[in-house]
């Protein structure tokens, strides 16, 4: 993850490329970065105006989205079953998925879990 340091860091590059008139080659020099890094952060900052990090990764959609009725429905018929009883049950019917995602689409849905007396 990056941070202040890094992201400083990518400044002072693209400031001596920029400000100082530096070849990107000399400015990873001078920094101590690879040369393909310079280009990088100077090219984001010319196309986007920004040096920051960026994301890494591609989030994966929400598993139980397609199945959102079958879970509620599940739940409706057993208000009280657990996190990992309702697992089972998706399971018999050829949802597979981990108690995260269980937990995940409860929070989204806004549905809690307290016991109630």
């Amino acid at each position: 993850m990056a941070g202040p340091l890094s992201e400083d860091l990518r400044w002072r590059v693209v400031r001596a490329v920029e400000e100082e008139g530096m070849s990107r080659h000399a400015a990873a020099a001078r920094f101590g970065v690879g040369v393909s890094s310079a280009i990088r952060w100077v090219s984001a900052w010319r196309l986007k105006g920004t040096v920051a990090a960026a994301r890494m990764g591609r989030p994966s959609p929400p598993k139980l989205t397609p199945h959102r009725e079958t879970v509620l429905a599940l739940l409706e018929a057993n208000p009280d079953c657990t996190i990992e009883g309702l697992r089972h049950d998706l399971a018999e019917r050829g949802i597979v998925v981990g108690y995260g995602s269980i937990r995940r689409f409860f929070e989204r849905e806004g549905i809690t879990r307290k016991k109630r007396r």
